[in-house]
């Protein structure tokens, strides 16, 4: 299955156009969350991307809600559930995990314990959309010199253990690669790249 996926495109006009060129090349299109800035212009920056329709596979950022994100989208949204698509798993969860420090936009989090109830109930998938990132893995953040990726997101791979693991939110990591185990893990960033994974 040939997957084109980017995260954090935040009203990137370039990347939004790039991402629509590119899929019909594709056999799904994933974007790993972040469409809107500060929570505001994202049904406007989203509705051309409703030509994708099922061919699509959207999660939530911190910078808007699933709510938000299902009003605005015809494309599937997940954030805690799975859907199968050609005999591949796909499970998709949301937000800034851990919280962001306060900010006064209203930035849509889940702490780790919450993250880590969602995730339990989780025993199978293929391919993780996610828009956090694992502790330690593609997730270094320059400005505070310390890695900002969720734990619960990491002991989740080492027990489920997908093929792929797609995230963003941080930005100083866009284009990062790890691995855990046999997961193969990507900060996706707003460029679109093309993705393989295993039927």
């Amino acid at each position: 299955m040939k997957i084109i996926a980017a995260s954090d495109l935040h009203l990137n006009v370039d990347c939004r156009t790039a991402l629509l060129q590119q899929a019909a090349q594709a056999d799904l299109v994933i974007v790993a969350g972040d469409f809107a800035q500060r929570r505001e212009g994202l049904a406007d920056y989203v509705a051309p991307l409703n030509a994708i329709g099922d061919k699509g596979l959207f999660v939530p950022g911190n910078n808007e809600t699933d709510a938000e994100l299902r009003a605005a989208t015809n494309v599937p949204v997940l954030h805690g559930d799975s859907v199968v698509r050609s005999g591949v798993t796909f499970f998709g969860i949301g937000c800034a995990i851990p919280p962001l420090p306060p900010l006064p936009w209203g930035s849509f989090d889940l702490t780790e314990d919450a993250a880590e109830a969602m995730l339990a109930k989780v025993t199978k998938a293929d391919v993780v959309i996610s828009h956090a990132p694992p502790l330690g893995h593609c997730d270094y953040h320059q400005g505070l010199g310390r890695n900002r990726g969720s734990g619960a997101l990491l002991r989740f791979i080492e027990r489920v253990q997908p093929q792929l693991f797609l995230c963003g939110h941080v930005h100083d990591s866009w284009g990062a690669r790890s691995q855990i185990g046999r997961t193969k893990v990507a900060n996706l960033g707003p460029v679109p790249v093309f993705l393989e994974v295993e039927r």
